[in-house]
């Protein structure tokens, strides 16, 4: 019998779960499974809640399918009938302009227009912006594919105010990253290829139009919405149901956490688990594995491993972390001037508020706000502002009420207010992230029957830390 750990229970953890116990079946092995999570629950920073009759996320509410691994999962898990698209009405974003929730143009893609004349008619630029954007197609590109942040790739090919005004905004809204530092080879390579490909990000767009029917683009602005779904119960239904499948092959342990962990000499790894308490049939864990999944935060990683693997463990460290603060409140419609006709709205830096975006939820899905009324989930934080997630609960709820009220017209004594705090949740994909895990797995591969997951290495998305775990258990898998 081989012993695999999984320590980590979000996610990532639970996919690895799943995917060992597959290939064990395929091959024919006999393998223990044994997970071990921190907390006092499964799924990490994904969860759903009922305040009320709303339907409210802590984290992500929904995931793309562009990247097959979550509806493959969904499939694995008989949940591909109950996968429901984004409401195809409200599939735009707004952007703030002088204190004014402007729509993005339709056909604008992150940081590139499909369409000349809605992004000649929006005022979100002035028309030196908007001459200067156009004129992207006649910018030298760069053939070496190097990486280089997001804030230099924009301002070289698009000008300084569509930087400001447009794509720092709406990639910032997804990734809560300082674009002065965000690699865009790390998260956003596609438009590194579409400049090396076609020499300019319009004409790879006009391309790109053309090759699609009109219906996949028509109406719709900022993120690719109609490549994203969810659940009728939302992502709590999604892990709810991985853990029970979990937990039917595998010794899931809640409220365990890994202080170190030893290589053995003669193969195989110690674990220091704290505490190490008797599961269901009165056994203690296991102190002893053939082989270890780190499905954690790399921190936590880099702190689990400092004792043997020093290497390892500083190259861990090295990823930054930021936090931010969600504030989900429900508002009677009558309460709010603004007609919230989009998916949400996001916040320029240049505008100097204390938010983030606002996401209009109950207008991507159906189920999560009673008649009537609309969740909105406020976000506050990240790289650019990590100060305010030092503010008490009270000073939050006061700021994301003003804000509401200054910007969207909110008025009236909202259904509920929830505050829910992320902190060191995201990791920053700086320049040079991909070097980085390079050097991150090859320090890996030098200790047998090792692997690592999560969101810190080459996805924050849902799909992406899925296929994180899936690619950990294949690892061990195969060693």
């Amino acid at each position: 019998m081989s012993r695999i750990a999984i320590i980590g229970g979000g996610i990532s953890g639970l996919s690895a779960a799943l995917r060992v116990h597959e290939l064990a079946a395929e091959q024919r092995r006999d393998v223990q499974i044994t997970l071990l999570e921190a907390s006092d629950r499964l799924g990490g920073v994904l969860r759903t809640e009922r305040s009320g009759e709303y339907l409210v996320e802590h984290a992500a509410d929904m995931w793309i399918t562009n990247k097959p691994e979550g509806v493959r999962l969904c499939e694995k898990l008989g949940l591909t009938e109950r996968l429901i698209p984004t409401n195809a009405q409200f599939r735009k974003s707004l952007v703030l302009r002088n204190g004014r929730a402007h729509p993005v143009p339709e056909g604008f893609q992150l940081m590139v227009p499909e369409q000349a004349w809605p992004m000649l008619r929006s005022p979100l630029l002035s028309w030196r912006g908007k001459l200067r954007l156009l004129a992207e197609a006649f910018v030298r590109s760069r053939r070496d594919g190097a990486d280089e942040s997001l804030a230099d790739f924009v301002r070289r090919r698009c000008g300084n105010e569509t930087f400001e005004r447009l794509v720092q905004p709406l990639v910032g809204g997804i990734y809560t990253a300082d674009p002065e530092k965000l690699s865009l080879l790390a998260t956003l390579p596609r438009f590194i290829e579409m400049e090396q490909q076609h020499g300019s990000l319009i004409r790879a767009a006009l391309r790109q139009s053309r090759d699609r029917s009109r219906g996949d683009t028509s109406g719709t602005s900022g993120a690719r919405y109609g490549l994203f779904v969810s659940l009728p119960n939302g992502i709590e239904e999604l892990v709810s149901v991985l853990s029970r499948r979990v937990t039917e092959f595998a010794d899931v342990r809640c409220g365990v956490s890994v202080r170190a962990l030893r290589p053995n000499p003669n193969g195989g790894w110690a674990l220091l688990p704290v505490p190490s308490p008797m599961n269901a049939d009165g056994q203690e864990c296991p102190s002893f594995f053939d082989a270890v999944i780190l499905a954690v935060p790399s921190f936590v990683a880099a702190s689990v491993l400092a004792g043997e693997c020093s290497a390892l463990s500083a190259e861990l460290n090295r990823i930054e972390y930021a936090s931010t603060i969600v504030v989900a409140s429900g508002h009677k419609l009558a309460d709010i001037n603004h007609p919230l006709d989009a998916f949400g709205l996001v916040i320029p830096h240049i505008e100097r508020r204390k938010i983030l975006a606002v996401s209009f939820t109950s207008r991507k899905f159906p189920g999560r706000a009673p008649d009537g009324h609309i969740l909105l989930r406020t976000f506050i934080g990240g790289a650019l502002q990590p100060e305010l997630c030092d503010l008490d609960d009270t000073a939050i709820m006061e700021l994301v009420r003003r804000e509401l009220s200054e910007l969207l017209g909110v008025r009236g004594k909202p259904d509920f207010v929830n505050v829910y705090r992320h902190t060191r949740a995201m990791p920053q994909y700086h320049v040079g992230h991909l070097d980085l895990v390079a050097r991150i797995q090859a320090a890996a591969e030098q200790s047998s029957g090792l692997a690592l997951a999560g969101n810190f290495l080459t996805g924050v998305g849902i799909p992406d830390s899925i296929a994180s775990g899936e690619s950990a258990a294949e690892k061990v898998m195969k060693g």
